[in-house]
């Protein structure tokens, strides 16, 4: 039992560690197609497409789904949908791609605070990561003088969000099958996505007509950092405790930073690359314990 345990453990740790390192990468990958498609467009077809490649190997476990087991997946599939929504609205508008996934990375400082509704009691190291957060925030933005951007807000909306989907995700990961929650959570977002930009954006002959690199970034989003990443994220969260599992993907903005800065050419000064380190040292902090038990396991 103990050497499957750890198997587990290091099956989830590897699902995980490559769910990173696709987020990262779909970052660059969304970036480039925003720049010229509508938002939410992208948005729609991104996950659309991404949730019907996977429909047909998750077919026949679809198919057994009961109404409670449907109405568990619409409802974590709206509430990700709402948390991508605002994600996308941030990465059209954010200044910086690094700041941004360093925002979004609170929300797993958050995690233990979402877990408070479900009976779970956070340990004081979380009270203590909080304002050292608020804190890194503050720095972040300390060059503009504390104003926060439209895209930066919507950034922060989303990790609020993206906290209780993450604490809900991993529940249900445990009683569904993975390939059916994660095909049918994607293809949820798709169909808001697709509704959304129909009745907000503008589209045209002219929307169609892009460049092969365009259709390139396309396919590697729905491919790579949909598709994959998605089903490899749930895949992980099924084998270890949501505090495990959202431990590693604190990695997710260091890639982030690392790949902005190469294809991007972005930097950062000093307060804000101390107001960084300051949200990544309170996520360790509010996971102490989890990365003490590790280490001394």
């Amino acid at each position: 039992m103990a050497m499957h345990s750890q198997m587990s453990t290091w099956r989830a740790d590897m699902y995980l560690l490559m769910t990173t390192l696709l987020a990262g990468l779909g970052w660059i990958f969304s970036k480039e197609v925003v720049a010229v498609w509508p938002p939410l467009l992208f948005l729609g077809v991104r996950f659309f497409l991404g949730g019907v490649l996977l429909l047909p190997f998750a077919w026949s476990a679809v198919k057994q789904l009961t109404s409670s087991e449907f109405k568990i997946i619409l409802r974590v599939g709206l509430l990700f949908a709402c948390g991508m929504v605002l994600w996308m609205f941030g990465l059209a508008h954010a200044q910086h791609l690094g700041v941004g996934a360093f925002l979004n990375t609170l929300a797993i400082v958050l995690v233990p605070l979402i877990a408070l509704a479900y009976g779970e009691r956070p340990s004081v190291l979380v009270w203590l990561a909080l304002p050292l957060a608020l804190l890194g925030m503050a720095l972040l933005f300390l060059e503009n003088q504390f104003a926060l951007g439209i895209g930066e807000l919507a950034f922060l909306a989303a990790a609020v969000v993206f906290a209780l989907n993450f604490t809900l995700n991993s529940q249900a990961a445990y009683h569904l099958p993975i390939l059916a929650l994660t095909a049918l959570q994607l293809i949820i977002v798709g169909v808001v996505g697709l509704l959304l930009s129909a009745g907000l954006e503008t589209w045209s002959v002219q929307t169609f007509q892009q460049p092969a690199s365009l259709w390139l970034w396309l396919a590697l989003s729905i491919l790579v950092s949909t598709s994959g990443r998605f089903l490899l994220q749930t895949k992980g969260q099924a084998l270890t405790p949501a505090s495990h599992a959202i431990l590693i993907m604190t990695l997710e903005p260091v890639w982030v930073a690392i790949m902005a800065a190469i294809w991007f050419g972005e930097s950062m000064s000093a307060w804000q690359i101390t107001g960084c380190v300051l949200i990544f040292t309170a996520v360790l902090l509010s996971r102490w314990k989890v990365i003490w038990q590790l280490l001394k396991g």
